[in-house]
């Protein structure tokens, strides 16, 4: 009877214990579109995070992949089903064109230590700027650098840079130039018309690397005066253990 007894408190133990889940981030929404802005306008934006486990939610850092962009937590620790806000403010002085950035948050979730969440807004210069030799496709990069955070050794991410045809002729993507192996591109379309958008996706492959890296990539255009225009991407590479 009390080898039972014992088996019944060790299994109710191992029960209890399996149905832990630890703490959990989540966020309301992973993406916002903040839409045309006027260059030189500042936007603010409020992300809802959420603690949706079940033991204490520790936010470890928040940071921005440009210097354009304030962020800031509302608190740094969640019990269970509490929630926070993270405040992006981002500065469009200096901007044009279509713009993407992402936010990395650090937490102790054991299952998805860093989320990214990401903004968009397209930058408007006045109309004395706009009207300027535009009578040729120009190309507009929504941004020109992309940190991916910190991975894991072996680990491939991607990110997709929006960019946009902001000039009066057809844009013609003729190459894009990789400066290592370790990245792999693909275009939405290699020709945009006036007006329109496409998409360039960087894949990033950390096989056989660690620490810091950075890479770019550059892309070829008939825009006569910028035809070369170079993106720079960053990651920081954990030995897998």
């Amino acid at each position: 009877m009390k080898n039972l007894f014992l088996f019944l408190m060790l299994a109710t133990c191992i029960t209890i214990s399996a149905q832990k889940t630890g703490p959990k981030i989540v966020s309301a929404e992973m993406d916002y579109k903040f839409g045309d802005i006027k260059d030189g306008e500042i936007v603010t934006h409020n992300f809802k995070i959420f603690n949706k486990g079940d033991e204490l939610l520790k936010i470890i850092e928040v940071k921005a992949s440009c210097g354009c962009t304030a962020v800031s937590p509302e608190k740094n620790e969640l019990n269970p089903n509490e929630s926070t806000t993270i405040k992006v403010d981002f500065n469009s002085t200096g901007r044009s064109g279509l713009q993407s950035k992402t936010v990395y948050v650090t937490s102790n979730d054991p299952q998805n230590p860093q989320i990214r969440i990401t903004f968009s807004a397209n930058v408007i210069q006045e109309q004395k700027e706009t009207t300027q030799a535009v009578d040729r496709p120009i190309l507009k990069l929504g941004t020109t650098q992309h940190n991916f955070g910190t991975i894991k050794e072996g680990d491939v991410v991607e990110y997709s840079i929006p960019f946009q045809n902001a000039g009066k002729k057809d844009l013609v993507i003729s190459d894009i130039q990789e400066s290592c192996s370790c990245t792999v591109t693909e275009l939405s379309s290699k020709t945009i018309m006036p007006g329109k958008y496409g998409s360039l996706k960087i894949k990033f492959d950390s096989k056989d690397r660690t620490g810091k890296v950075s890479r770019t990539v550059t892309v070829v255009s008939n825009d006569t005066l910028n035809p070369k225009q170079t993106i720079t991407i960053f990651v920081n590479i954990e030995k897998k253990d």
